[in-house]
């Protein structure tokens, strides 16, 4: 059973970072234009508007799997700084300030940094052609004079 659960890991944690990513961006999307009847930020305001736009482009990278750390670790610290600045000061639990889901996503942003991309991202592509090439030119060594 363990060795079934094992083999799936690389596949559960790509369909986690696809729905992560997902719903971040639609989250940025909703906040910067409005897409689902939301309200947008003045262009440029601090830091609404900076935060919509982490969402949307951060949330379409971890979609993708491109560059899923980076824009993982962008994502998280974004979050932890709406949740600390803009929600516990209301209250200290996140049920009580409205700061669910900067929190969720704050976490689910952190595990991402530390797990990579997992299945169906588009960083495997990548990794496997620079490793095809890199294994090509080591593979071509010099003759011994």
């Amino acid at each position: 059973m363990t060795g079934r659960l094992n083999s799936a890991q690389p596949y559960a944690i790509g369909l986690f970072r696809i729905v992560v990513g997902l719903l971040f961006a639609c989250h940025g999307a909703n906040s910067l234009f409005g897409a689902f009847g939301g309200e947008t930020p003045d262009t440029g305001a601090w830091p609404a508007w900076y935060a919509a736009v982490i969402e949307l482009v951060g949330g379409s990278l971890v979609l993708l799997g491109l560059g899923t750390r980076a824009a993982a670790f962008i994502s998280s610290g974004a979050m932890a700084y709406a949740y600390f600045k803009v929600h516990q000061p209301q209250a200290l639990w996140p049920i009580e300030n409205s700061g669910e889901g900067a929190a969720m996503y704050c976490w689910a942003m952190f595990l991402l940094i530390f797990t990579g991309s997992g299945a169906f991202g588009l960083d495997r592509l990548f990794t496997k052609r620079s490793t095809a090439r890199s294994s090509t030119a080591t593979d071509q060594r010099p003759v011994a004079v």
